[in-house]
């Protein structure tokens, strides 16, 4: 797959995007563009549900962050992120991994989610990851042990036999964890083969609801089809967003995600998508 180019122009673009200073490497730099990565840039599906269709090409990502203000999930998010560190002079390698909707579900990297590891800071790793919606505000260090962000408290864990790491969400999360091993020799052919599926095929939950997230240093907020969830340490609070004009303000106004651009037809179809996913969460049966 044909990689887009990413220049010095795009790189001091997306650091005045987050609004951070273009330093030389280093850990406090490293955590604020996390930072405002995850609070500026939004964990968002509605282009799957505009009818739009992306690649996981970084290049192509960090182009719709700073021209069109858009986001993306984890394969936009993380590889636009890996460009911008690349660019500061950062070492960074992408990882194949696999996100855990639930406890029971396995864990082990297949290359459904994708997660940054920056080197070359001291002595540790660090866990760099802007794609998992409600997971990190900063960076983790890549060593086992309990991490408190926030209302989340995680938890990493390293099966050296298999060579594999996995980061435990807390129970609100809205994931139980994800895990990674070593990047593979081909990363993008590998989360091309996973993005084609988990952006088109009707058994994704990304095809199946609409979602927008930001991360925060107080918690998240999370839209899901017609209702949004924001998470703080005191509690969680919901709120039923039905009237579309509401509804697209809170697009722009929390997420940052301005459509007025976008033909007319696609939003109505976005606005039909999140309605018709609000309807079948209704008509599920509760959870055992």
């Amino acid at each position: 797959m044909n990689v887009t180019p990413v220049t010095g122009d795009d790189v001091h673009r997306y650091v005045r995007r987050l609004g951070v200073d273009a330093g030389p490497p280093s850990l406090e730099q490293l955590v604020a563009v996390h930072r405002a990565q995850v609070e500026r840039v939004p964990y968002e599906t509605t282009w799957i549900h505009l009818g739009e269709t992306w690649t996981v090409d970084p290049g192509a990502a960090l182009a719709r962050i700073l021209d069109q203000q858009r986001g993306g999930y984890c394969f936009h998010l993380n590889g636009a992120l890996g460009a911008l560190l690349r660019g500061l002079g950062y070492d960074v390698t992408t990882h194949a991994a696999r996100v855990q909707g639930t406890t029971d579900r396995p864990a082990g990297p297949v290359g459904d989610h994708a997660v940054l590891v920056v080197r070359g800071l001291g002595e540790t790793p660090w866990l760099v990851d802007a794609g998992l919606g409600d997971g990190l505000h900063e960076p983790l260090p890549l060593v086992a042990g309990t991490y408190r962000q926030g209302p989340y408290e995680f938890t990493i864990a390293h099966d050296a036999d298999a060579d594999v790491w996995h980061l435990r969400h807390d129970p609100r999360g809205s994931f139980a964890g994800m895990s990674f091993g070593p990047p593979p020799d081909d990363v993008i052919t590998v989360l091309a083969t996973r993005h084609a599926h988990l952006s088109t095929s009707p058994d994704s939950g990304f095809v199946r609801a609409v979602t927008a997230q930001r991360r925060h240093a107080a918690g998240s907020d999370i839209l899901r089809a017609l209702t949004l969830t924001a998470v703080t340490v005191d509690g969680d609070t919901r709120q039923l967003v039905d009237d579309r004009a509401d509804w697209f303000a809170l697009l722009a106004d929390v997420f940052g995600l301005h459509l007025d651009g976008t033909v007319s037809a696609a939003r109505d179809r976005l606005w039909a998508h999140a309605n018709a996913a609000h309807a079948a969460h209704l008509a599920a049966p509760p959870p055992a």
